[in-house]
């Protein structure tokens, strides 16, 4: 393993994001006055870099639809000050009738690599994001997904347990298309009803070939970093997916309201077998993300 790569980071000013403007707004991952605030990437790097990150993705952080073009060229304007990040996943919208036009414009920025649309939906109203809970099954979203393939672009891909069925079928409609899934199918009932949902649904997910999953933001319903919980999590979906299928992402700085860089690595590090380190902290990323091409 030659460094680190971090598969899902964010930076941003405060005055682009409405969830940061204006009065607080309840977020899945509880209060967080310490980040209404800018971060910038030189921030993001003294954060990252001491911990031996080398190359990063820069992931979608829910700008005004609208404006996600922008958010593409702020992230590639800090790309070219610092080197920092090298691929970018951004938003577009798949549920219109044909997404391509998005697409074509995204394809015009090389570091793009892939979309996030985030689909997941969940009977506890702080915890819902999408419209509704069955949209991996929407026809518009499945053509649309589909249509990534010709631009060479990851989906990726954030659910719960109870839309993991819908996401498989998705997955098995669109063979062609590597799908990431979101903070290790976000497990946030720990009851043995929780888990064993989670479980399931993360089994179907794992036959399906073009689905890895991704080590990040694993302290969302914690709200605090748990290397116990970590562990738990990195082995029932290193047993389900294998090495080569699953990576790293920091989702900094979410988890920056309960820990530091350092110490969220190393619960990582320690979850992950050191026979399986190579490939979830640097090779998986770097073919899902194609980077260094």
């Amino acid at each position: 393993m030659t460094g680190f790569v971090d598969s899902h980071f964010h930076i941003w000013r405060q005055a682009d994001l409405p969830w940061l403007v204006g009065p607080m707004q309840p977020r899945i991952f509880g209060p967080y006055e310490p980040i209404r605030r800018d971060y910038p990437v030189a921030e993001y790097l003294d954060d990252c870099r001491p911990a031996g990150v080398t190359e990063a993705v820069y992931v979608q952080a829910n700008w005004a639809p609208a404006r996600h073009l922008e958010e593409v060229e702020y992230v590639s304007r800090a790309s070219d000050e610092s080197g920092f990040p090298i691929a970018i996943v951004a938003y577009a919208d798949m549920l219109v009738d044909d997404v391509r036009s998005q697409l074509d414009a995204l394809a015009a920025n090389g570091r793009v690599r892939g979309v996030r649309m985030q689909l997941h939906w969940h009977e506890n109203t702080l915890y819902r994001f999408a419209s509704g809970p069955d949209l991996a099954r929407d026809p518009r979203l499945v053509a649309n997904i589909g249509r990534l393939a010709a631009y060479g672009f990851s989906f990726d891909l954030q659910v719960f347990a109870g839309q993991m069925a819908g996401a498989a079928e998705l997955a098995a409609a669109c063979p062609k298309v590597t799908f990431v899934l979101q903070h290790a199918g976000m497990l946030e009932d720990l009851s043995p009803e929780g888990i064993a949902a989670w479980r399931g649904g993360m089994r179907l997910l794992a036959a399906q070939p073009n689905i890895t999953s991704k080590l990040s933001g694993l302290g969302t319903f914690l709200r605090r970093n748990d290397p116990e919980h970590v562990r738990f999590i990195a082995e029932q979906t290193l047993a389900l997916f294998g090495a080569g299928r699953c990576l790293f992402g920091s989702n900094f700085p979410i988890e920056k309201l309960w820990t530091t860089y350092a110490e969220l690595i190393s619960a990582h590090l320690a979850a992950v077998p050191e026979g399986d380190r190579g490939a979830v902290f640097n090779e998986t990323a770097r073919r899902v993300y194609r980077l260094g091409q």
